[in-house]
């Protein structure tokens, strides 16, 4: 094994030159704890030393391949003595500083398909099995410990350490560290394996948000997949217990850390209010169990990512952002929803590994394995309230767009954990959905807060959403499709009806006295006979997570159907919407746009139905809006038992947008003292387009808006010049207008103004018509500067060029042919004057 004095000796140079180099940031003090020997070690701490700086020099300037390989070598050759001072610095400069300024190795980012090396080299490191974690066992064989700062933690957390009440986790148990400053300054005793994994976990949060320019797709990053790999390795759905790894052949395995043999897992997360006061300096010392040594890993990792990832919200906090004035403390990112989804649908998978006869209730009463009891605990001890909570928020506070779906679809894979069993069925056909079995009961009841009262948050949801988006149609028709699985709502309601039930026999007093119940039945032996395990488990869950004077609002009862029924007016008024629009879009032709800039398409001045991504998509995405909100409505209609005599009352209510005359009806709106009122159900349709009002230009036409495909200054230029000329000749224009002959009836239809013979008024209200005001015969020159006249001016010239027409040969031929076509209008028009009544 290389010597330090000889590696010191052959790297002292680089570091001194690469010293002079070193960014301000570089000076930074690494935080770590040493053990209290080593402070008497002056020869140990100078070694130590010299490795921490030599590794920070080789971070600058070193590439990033050669720098791992000599990471690799430094935690096989160095021991741990050396090892536990550079451990925090290599934490740090791996996932970044806990305040977001330094980003590490930007694992967030890092893919394989954009930097395969780098990529490769950091999976390999960073692997549970790679050489990270075996330093990471390396220093726990040595029970080191290293501080954490209280401030980086979650905001419940964090306040209630500071307010001495030890939370409720035993993640934080006997590792509160008092500083002479008091409350400021706390500090969290970790061993090795805490440390990296609360600060694996942490970046996820303290990094800073992705810019919206760099489309990076979460799935495919290391981070994603590091969490993915630690989910198989330390929570394995296959094997006993998760695989040991020691620091070195023959070595001796990871001590675990102590964990108090009296809270069993089926006490997890079920304190009393009275133990939830306990105080921070009544930390007892317990010494370690011994049959939790081979979980310890596994138990850690779960309880760091609950903490980290969803425990941004305590009860108290989630009843004070009801307020609609509350200021948000914590705001979920997409990719941090997308990387808690993939943790649940694991967690489900492996819960879900356990045999039918360790599953089974009077498996419970035996003597069980602790992983098996972990398993048990996972979702419900663990993960339910802090994910309830977390889902309560994003309900309620995330924007009404599109990236909702990766919130919908955390929430709908955590809804079936069915999908995740060994034993699954095949999936079925859109027609025959798979029925839900009897067995998943149990878990429906014990979750009814997660599938009712969020059920009722989408529905508010999706009552102010587009649905003519096919975006939001989608994510209408996954809840539908989801809900509508055969016997799940049955199940559903079933639970509601459990919870309920008339507490006959149940003094009010013991209300308080509701938690959820353990695994050995303990805490059901008290209660009388009459009241059922399943509505106490029910009413359990419910208050746990809503608190004793909560208001339950039935999934099944009269308020959530009426929102259900307003959904399904919505549903078929936004597929009408579609179709109006689909309509409008096949009138157009291909290319009106360009033609219209040219002027040669038809100019609509009156507006337009308004823009949504439908236009954007085409007649596919229209398909896809009705075929989705379609399903959706019948997914409803199954749920709920609504008949079909209440959908054809939608569609009849709805109307058509034809009048018997094959016109656009106006918005419904209601005459009231000034005029026109609109209805709600007006703005709706013309806020979708569905309807409006004709709209028409009765002013000076010479004074319209400059169009789209007008040149703005030639525009301008021409009509000065024509109102000079006919400010100028205006007294010539009437007598000439004036006179009986050819003459007369020529200048008249060049120099009168076309169309006043009448104009609507203003009001939508009737089809009066009143008489237009002659302005007198002038001359227009507006039609000059539109790009069509000019372009088709151009053409012709061009074309005359390939016959060898000059210009102005070509220009007396354009006045000649003007000329001619203007005298048969003429013509045709006096002619037509003669045969009016």
């Amino acid at each position: 094994m290389t010597t330090f004095g000889a590696v010191a000796e052959w790297r002292l140079p680089s570091l001194r030159r690469a010293m002079l180099r070193v960014p301000q940031w570089f000076a930074k003090k690494a935080v770590f704890d040493s053990p209290p020997e080593a402070a008497m070690a002056f020869p140990h701490l100078q070694q130590s030393s010299f490795l921490l700086a030599s590794l920070k020099a080789d971070s600058i300037n070193k590439p990033f391949p050669q720098r791992c390989q000599d990471l690799v070598k430094v935690i096989e050759d160095f021991p741990a003595k050396e090892l536990h001072t550079i451990f925090p610095w290599l934490v740090e400069n791996i996932f970044g500083s806990l305040d977001g300024v330094l980003i590490g190795w930007n694992l967030r980012c890092l893919q394989g398909r954009v930097s395969p090396v780098e990529y490769s080299v950091a999976m390999e490191f960073l692997d549970p099995g790679g050489p990270m974690m075996k330093l990471v066992y390396k220093l726990q064989a040595e029970d080191y410990k290293f501080d954490f700062p209280v401030s980086y933690l979650p905001g419940p957390v964090k306040a209630s350490i500071q307010e001495c009440v030890l939370p409720d986790s035993p993640l934080y148990h006997n590792k509160v560290q008092f500083t002479p400053a008091g409350g400021l300054g706390l500090n969290l005793a970790l061993n090795p394996f805490e440390y990296y994994i609360f600060f694996f976990a942490l970046s996820l949060i303290t990094q800073k948000p992705l810019p919206v320019s760099l489309h990076v797709r979460t799935s495919d990053c290391a981070y994603f997949i590091l969490v993915d790999r630690y989910l198989s390795w330390f929570l394995p759905t296959e094997g006993s217990v998760p695989p040991p790894l020691s620091s070195s052949p023959g070595g001796a395995s990871p001590s675990p850390p102590p964990r108090t043999p009296a809270m069993p897992f089926a006490s997890y997360g079920l304190h009393h209010t009275s133990l939830l006061k306990r105080h921070i300096s009544h930390q007892t010392s317990v010494n370690a169990d011994p049959a939790s040594h081979e979980i310890w890993r596994s138990e850690t990792l779960l309880q760091v990512f609950v903490e980290m990832w969803l425990h941004h919200y305590s009860l108290e906090m989630y009843q004070k952002m009801q307020s609609p004035h509350a200021k948000e403390s914590f705001t979920p990112t997409e990719e941090h929803v997308l990387v808690v989804r993939l943790l649940l649908k694991h967690l489900h998978a492996f819960a879900n590994s356990l045999k039918p006869e360790q599953a089974s209730p009077s498996a419970h009463s035996h003597a069980t394995s602790p992983l098996e009891e972990f398993k048990r605990a996972a979702v419900p001890r663990f993960v339910q309230q802090k994910l309830y909570l977390f889902l309560q928020h994003c309900f309620g506070h995330w924007p009404l767009d599109a990236s909702f779906r990766a919130v919908l679809e955390m929430w709908l894979s955590y809804l079936q954990p069915w999908r995740y069993a060994p034993d699954k069925q095949p999936p079925g056909s859109d027609s025959q959905p798979r029925c839900v079995s009897e067995k998943w009961a149990p878990f429906v009841q014990e979750n009814l807060l997660m599938y009712t009262k969020l059920f009722v948050g989408f529905l508010n949801r999706a009552l102010r959403t587009d649905l003519v988006s096919p975006k939001h149609a989608l994510m209408v028709f996954r809840v539908a499709k989801v809900f509508a699985q055969p016997n799940l709502a049955e199940m559903i309601q079933k639970g509601e009806q459990l919870f309920l039930e008339p507490e006959l026999v149940i003094p009010h007093r013991q209300h308080r006295l509701f938690t959820a119940p353990t695994f050995t039945g303990s805490f059901l032996s008290p209660w009388p006979p009459a009241v059922t395990d399943a509505s106490f488990k029910v009413k359990s869950h419910v208050y746990s997570l809503e608190g004793q004077d909560c208001k339950y609002t039935p999934m099944f009862g009269p308020e959530a159907r009426t929102l259900v029924l307003r959904l399904a007016q919505l549903i078929t008024r936004a597929k009408h919407t579609a179709k109006s629009i689909s309509d409008q879009c096949a009138e157009s032709p291909a290319g009106y746009s360009f033609l219209s800039w040219l002027g040669f398409g038809p100019t609509d001045t009156n507006g337009s139905y308004p823009a949504n991504d439908l236009d954007e998509m085409g007649q596919d995405s229209v398909r896809k809006t009705d075929e989705y909100l379609e399903k959706a409505l019948e997914y409803l209609r199954q749920i709920f038992r609504l008949s079909d005599a209440q959908l054809r009352q939608f569609t009849l209510a709805l109307g058509t947008t034809q009048d018997e005359n094959g016109k656009k009806q106006l918005p419904d709106c209601i005459v009231g003292e000034d005029g026109l009122i609109l209805t709600p159900l007006g703005r709706y349709q013309i806020i979708n387009g569905l309807r409006r009002f004709e709209i028409e230009y009765q002013g000076d036409p010479e004074l319209q808006p400059i169009r789209s495909y007008e040149i703005a200054s030639l525009v301008r230029a021409l009509f000065r010049l024509s109102s000079a000329i006919n400010h100028r000749f205006a007294g010539q224009m009437v007598a000439l207008c004036s006179r009986d002959d050819f003459l007369g009836s020529f200048c008249r239809y060049h120099l009168t103004e076309p169309g006043v013979a009448s104009r609507h008024l203003l009001s939508p209200v009737g089809q009066t018509q009143v008489a237009g005001h002659a302005r007198g015969p002038r001359l227009s020159l507006r039609f000059l500067g539109s790009y069509r006249t000019l372009f088709s001016l151009l053409l012709v010239f061009f074309v005359a060029s390939l016959f060898c027409i000059g210009p102005l040969p070509c220009a007396l031929l354009l006045a000649l042919g003007y000329i001619l076509y203007a005298s048969a209008m003429t013509l045709l028009t006096e002619r037509g004057k003669l045969h009016q009544p």
